[in-house]
């Protein structure tokens, strides 16, 4: 048990060693936040005393270095005057508060052996932040509002919408901020118009058409791209999405059958045991001894399987509406196959396993029709255009 402890001590002791030596390697790069972030998590949870006194010396040491450091590039920013910088002035000033909320749930910190406790120059920077704050939201709104004014393609508009969420983050709700942001969405979105054609000889049902052209039930999530299948009066739509369908073959009903010979040994009661000379075999008191009795029973088993197959075959085009030329063109290929099997028997059905005598239960059923085949294809269809417009370039 004493080694056991000791062992338990060793292994603490190196790892915590090992932590003081992290974070003195992270000061000593100028990694300040990370030698911060890894003393305070390691004095949250109450470490050795020799290691909580050098978690704290470490802290102290980058807390005031990376406050230092964060101070003189505000000072040279602003000297410099250079409004681009701005945000930078900003998020400067909200890592300085931020920092000392990180340490602030520690103080005091004791250094016992220098008889004083660790010092951290803590300092409000709530105006200074209010302050940027606002200078870094009126010159991007400013650049924004002139970036729209100018701008002409979607790549444009969509740029810009990141830029006004970003604005939207700092200051929510600035002035015209939200309808400028809807606007610049609308004018950075793909408008598509579905078109379906029919280019075979057989009718397609209009519930799959509705189905197919219905964009709700595909589960797109696509921020810059809306498909319309009703063309709306008041969208200028960009492309057209023709989705066509060439073929489509339906099999004849086909019924396949197969006879299998079946036998097996089963189970049937039980007897007297007797010997060679036909004499029954008694156990120690005198009693006949029963065995089970086994016999083989045949059956000959009779399977059906009922199919039909529809297949689709057809061809998905991007049209640009500027150019009349095409985009992208992909083929779209979707079959469905009904299979129905049932059986019969004739002799003993315990010849049957379990996979064979389930199909027994089972009674032929009518064909479905061409057009429910043709419907039922449609699954598959959709799941097909929905695989198309994901990987699409647009």
């Amino acid at each position: 048990m004493k080694y056991l402890y000791t062992t338990i001590f060793s292994i603490l002791l190196i790892v915590s060693c090992s932590s003081v030596k992290k974070t003195t390697s992270s000061l000593l790069s100028g990694d300040y936040d990370r030698a911060i972030k890894t003393s305070v998590d390691k004095l949250r949870k109450s470490p050795t005393k020799k290691n909580r006194r050098s978690h704290t010396l470490l802290l102290e040491e980058a807390f005031a270095k990376a406050t230092q450091r964060d101070l003189d590039r505000i000072t040279f920013l602003k000297k410099e005057g250079n409004p681009d910088q701005i945000e930078e002035v900003y998020q400067l000033y909200k890592t300085l508060h931020n920092r000392q909320e990180k340490i602030k749930p520690l103080l005091p910190l004791q250094l016992n052996e220098e008889g004083r406790n660790a010092v951290f120059k803590l300092t409000n920077y709530d105006n200074d932040i209010i302050a940027s704050k606002k200078e870094v939201t009126d010159y991007l709104y400013t650049q924004i509002t002139a970036s729209f004014a100018i701008a002409s393609t979607k790549v444009d508009f969509r740029k810009i919408h990141a830029d006004l969420e970003y604005l939207g983050e700092i200051t929510p709700n600035h002035k015209n901020v939200p309808l400028l942001r809807q606007e610049a969405h609308i004018r950075g979105t793909d408008y598509i118009e579905v078109a379906l054609y029919n280019d075979t000889n057989i009718i397609i049902p209009r519930r799959l058409q509705d189905d197919l052209l219905d964009f709700s039930t595909y589960g797109l999530n696509n921020f810059w791209r809306v498909y319309h299948s009703t063309p709306q009066p008041d969208v200028t739509y960009d492309y057209v999405m023709d989705v066509s369908l060439r073929e489509i073959n339906i099999s004849p009903e086909r019924i396949k059958e197969r006879e299998v010979q079946k036998e097996k040994k089963i189970k049937d009661g039980t007897e007297y045991l007797k010997d060679e000379d036909g004499n029954f075999v008694k156990d120690e008191d005198g009693k006949k001894i029963k065995v089970d009795k086994y016999i083989t029973v045949y059956c000959d088993y009779y399977e059906f399987l009922q199919s039909k197959a529809v297949n689709i075959v057809g061809q998905v085009r991007y049209n640009a509406i500027a150019t009349g030329q095409v985009i992208e063109s992909f083929p779209l290929v979707s079959e469905y196959i009904f299979e129905h099997y049932y059986a019969t028997y004739d002799g003993d059905k315990r010849a049957l396993d379990s996979k064979l005598l389930k199909y027994t239960r089972n009674r032929a059923v009518p064909f479905p029709s061409n057009e429910q085949m043709v419907y039922d294809v449609g699954e598959d269809l959709k799941s097909r255009l929905k695989s198309i417009i994901v990987n699409s370039n647009l």
